[in-house]
């Protein structure tokens, strides 16, 4: 029998960072703060710093009580997905919601970081468990070209935010800096950067590049020797590597089609990336991605690294 599809829930997705991570989308798809030049989900649609309950919670708890009902726990709930999940004002409750279902997973919030100057969004996000923030810009001009922020912002302070933030958190807080050649690749940036993730002092630092095509097709990755000079630079932390398989986890036949269309609306994925985030032979993905594609569904775009599928 197929599983009957979510609306908010995606995954689980073995994640590099997380373990088998299912993820919580609670913002309506490129509604964010920043519009930036490398977002994975596309550009920004609707540019917004004001908090508003963006798709209905009691929906979201819903779908949340469904999976847990009929699935083994998985390592992680993520907050994450094709916008910023901050945006939402009931991401505390939501949170704890998580916690009272499945007290011993761990739940994670991947956040741009630009609203941390807020008491309201600190005081949300310290109900989750882990928080993965990024800080790709100190100079204004960069953030500016490179993220795309809402007029409102300024990244002081965010920075300030999240110094203010890593003080009142007991949970671990990561920041990670995504990296695009031409824009904060340059020793001054990073310098710029590497003083500003000091003063922070997170738990951990991660350095990433595109892997996957981003909102603007003329950027690049970065090469994995400047890479690993930047994470020397800033002091500490690690260049994000590959992710290391998992045991299956138990998608059948049937759902194959309609969990390949939910995770390519967020992200642009590879027929090898659909694979192994559901643990599926690689031939059972290559005939749902057919069907998707003769019924209109989706598309394809050829990157460096493969052919990436993603919703028309």
């Amino acid at each position: 029998m197929t599983e009957e599809p979510y609306t908010y829930l995606f995954g689980p997705v073995p994640s590099r960072r997380l373990g088998l991570s299912l993820g919580v989308d609670l913002v309506p798809s490129k509604t964010c703060s920043l519009n930036c030049v490398y977002c994975e989900s596309g550009a920004t649609t609707q540019l917004t710093v004001k908090r508003s309950a963006l798709v209905p919670k009691e929906a979201v708890m819903a779908e949340i009580d469904r999976y847990l009902d009929t699935h083994e726990p998985p390592d992680a709930v993520t907050f994450s997905g094709a916008g910023e999940p901050t945006l939402h004002e009931d991401l505390g409750e939501i949170a704890d919601h998580i916690k009272s279902r499945c007290p011993g997973v761990r739940v994670v919030l991947l956040t741009n970081g630009t609203l941390f100057d807020r008491k309201d969004v600190r005081r949300d996000a310290a109900r989750t468990d882990l928080v993965i923030a990024s800080f790709d810009a100190s100079g204004n001009g960069v953030f500016r070209a490179l993220n795309r922020p809402h007029p409102s912002l300024d990244p002081e302070a965010m920075a300030q935010g999240l110094m203010q933030f890593r003080q009142e958190f007991s949970g671990e807080l990561w920041i990670e800096v995504f990296i695009v050649p031409g824009l904060n690749d340059d020793d001054l940036e990073v310098a710029r950067i590497a003083e500003v993730v000091k003063r922070i002092a997170p738990h951990r630092v991660q350095v990433n590049t595109l892997d996957r095509p981003g909102a603007e097709s003329w950027v690049k990755p970065a090469d994995k020797a400047r890479l690993e000079a930047i994470t020397a630079a800033l002091g500490s932390g690690e260049v994000i590597g590959a992710y290391t398989n998992r045991p299956e986890t138990g998608v059948s036949d049937a759902d194959v089609a309609s969990r390949i269309l939910g995770m390519v609306q967020r992200r642009p994925c590879t027929a090898e990336d659909l694979a192994e985030s559901l643990a599926v032979p690689r031939g059972l993905v290559d005939d749902a991605l057919e069907a998707l594609m003769g019924s209109g569904r989706i598309q394809q775009e050829s990157q460096a690294r493969g052919m990436f599928y993603k919703p028309l």
